[in-house]
């Protein structure tokens, strides 16, 4: 798989990232949790390394209409050059269905365990300090205000995370743990969302 992961890196390094939280560093994070994760749940790496490696390999920014697409094309895109490759054709419709199904914004349930695994490895980097710096940049990329200057913990009104970032918080990032489809993760998970609440609690005394 040495070669393998060698060629997906070359190929993203000459890929267009959505944001500075989607880079090669996400990329790489995401792959080294999707290899524990793997081997933690007896996942096929054949599968799992690809998918883990190329799964942004298409930008589409966060706020972009075609944002429930993304998946989609990376898919597509992914398997094009897999295909050039000659990369296993045993192993292209299960990374293809690994890719879509990482996304939130696609809403696709994954239905093999190698999609379970790249979601939740994926996923995991949304949480804890990484998944708070990453929020914050994503929040800068696209000008969202920090927070509701009223009520910034969304106490007596609904999130609005296209205005608000730490309302992303409340919509998703304090939710992904309880999501995550593997056993492996679910511990790491928590113990990161751990971590999103005591920085919100810290927050809440510094601009109280």
């Amino acid at each position: 798989m040495q070669d393998i992961e060698q060629a997906c890196k070359n190929f993203m390094l000459n890929s267009i990232f959505a944001d500075t939280a989607h880079d090669l560093t996400h990329i790489q994070r995401v792959v080294k949790t999707a290899k524990q994760l793997a081997e933690q749940e007896q996942a096929d790496v054949a599968v799992v390394l690809p998918a883990a490696w190329l799964h942004d390999c298409v930008a589409v920014a966060k706020n972009h209409p075609d944002r429930p697409r993304a998946s989609k094309l990376a898919a597509d895109k992914a398997i094009t050059f897999l295909r050039s490759i000659d990369y296993d054709e045993s192993k292209l419709d299960a990374i293809h269905h690994a890719i879509v199904a990482h996304s939130f914004s696609a809403n696709v349930m994954p239905e093999t365990l190698e999609a379970k695994v790249v979601q939740d490895a994926d996923r995991m980097d949304a949480l804890g300090a990484i998944g708070v710096s990453r929020c914050m940049k994503v929040g800068g990329a696209i000008a969202r205000h920090l927070y509701h200057p009223d009520d910034p913990f969304c106490e007596l009104r609904e999130a609005d995370d296209m205005r608000y970032t730490l309302d992303h918080f409340f919509v998703k990032l304090l939710h992904i743990a309880e999501q995550m489809q593997t056993a492996s993760a679910q511990a790491e998970a928590r113990k990161r969302t751990d971590f999103m609440c005591t920085f919100l609690d810290q927050l809440k005394q510094e601009i109280a």
